[in-house]
C-alpha cells in the first residue's frame, strides 16, 4: 500500500498493541480492517540443477585432467551460484569415471 501523502510505501509498525501502516511523512493509516498485516518469515531456497543423461551428451567437452582417476577430457557448464555480479562457476564431469567437480577460475 501507498502514502496517500508521499507516495512512498507503508511500512508496518504496532502502536498501542494494534497494528497500523505508516508512512515516512507522518501519516498513519489507523483504519483496523485495511492496515491488517500478515506477517511471514521469507526462507531463500536454491532449487539444485539436476542434468540427466541425455543432456549430459550434448555438453561441451575439454581438456582437463580428472582428479580421481587422470582422464584427459571432461564435459561442462555453467552455473549462478552466487551474486549476480561474480562469476559463474564451472562444473566438469570426467567423460571416463563420471567424478563432478567445480572450477572457480
Amino acid at each position: 500500500m501507498f502514502c496517500p501523502k508521499c507516495g512512498s510505501i507503508l511500512m508496518p509498525k504496532k502502536e498501542g498493541g494494534k497494528k497500523v501502516l505508516s508512512c515516512s511523512c507522518g501519516y498513519k493509516n489507523k483504519d483496523t480492517q485495511q492496515a491488517r498485516i500478515k506477517e511471514e518469515k521469507i526462507e531463500k531456497v536454491r532449487e539444485v540443477e539436476v542434468i540427466d543423461k541425455e543432456a549430459m551428451e550434448t555438453l561441451p567437452i575439454m581438456k582437463v585432467d580428472c582428479p580421481e582417476c587422470g582422464n584427459k577430457n571432461a564435459r561442462f557448464w555453467l552455473v549462478q551460484t552466487r551474486a549476480s555480479d561474480e562469476p559463474e562457476t564451472k562444473f566438469m564431469k570426467c567423460t571416463k569415471c563420471g567424478h563432478t567437480w567445480r572450477d572457480y577460475d
